[in-house]
């Protein structure tokens, strides 16, 4: 919601256009006024009523001060869009009897996918009587899962639900790179050269 959407969802003052109101806040009585008492309250103490409820019965109001409050509800609503950033699920499927070509390319997307910041979903598709092999899909899905050890971490280990053997990989935290340190060594040693 932008700041001027915002800004009219709530009604303020004399916008707000009912009999009565409940006043609830820290600030205030609270309890149900006629919406001239609301304001000659608000007015008094050089604040805005501001309208937080406008279904309930009756509207429930409170005496704040409005441009402090949109600021917070804005940086409310910037801290859950941050919150919920998009996590992406990528699938890679196998056969039973996967070959290592074909087992190689699919590693190579899956590295791709978990640098980028997406998780792994990787199963293994029994048909008909391939389900006999399930041991083969499990030690598989265990080696994709080791290849990958550098880039993603396992969540949830080889389970079969159905026909596919499933396991979950999620991307590696990315380490800072710690070369940025001063070599002090060269100093102490350029010291000791100085002095002989």
């Amino acid at each position: 919601m932008k700041s001027d959407d915002l800004k009219m969802h709530y009604r303020i003052n004399e916008r707000i256009r009912v009999k009565e109101v409940r006043l609830v806040g820290d600030n205030v009585e609270q309890g149900v006024f006629s919406i001239q008492e609301a304001l000659a309250i608000a007015d008094q103490k050089q604040l805005d009523l501001v309208e937080i409820s406008p279904n309930a019965d009756p509207p429930v109001c409170r005496i704040i001060d409005y441009q402090k409050f949109i600021y917070q509800q804005k940086k409310k609503q910037k801290d859950q869009k941050a919150k919920s950033t998009k996590l992406i699920v990528k699938e890679i499927r196998f056969g039973p009897q996967t070959d290592d070509h074909d087992y190689d390319f699919k590693l190579k997307h899956a590295k791709a996918f978990l640098e980028e910041g997406s998780k792994v979903k990787a199963y293994v598709f029994f048909k008909g009587r391939s389900i006999l092999f399930k041991e083969q899909g499990e030690v598989l899905l265990l080696r994709f899962a080791n290849d990958l050890e550098d880039y993603g971490k396992v969540e949830s280990m080889p389970i079969l639900e159905g026909k596919r053997m499933i396991i979950m990989l999620a991307p590696k935290k990315k380490a800072v790179p710690t070369n940025n340190k001063p070599n002090t060594n060269s100093k102490t040693e350029q010291n000791a050269k100085d002095e002989n």
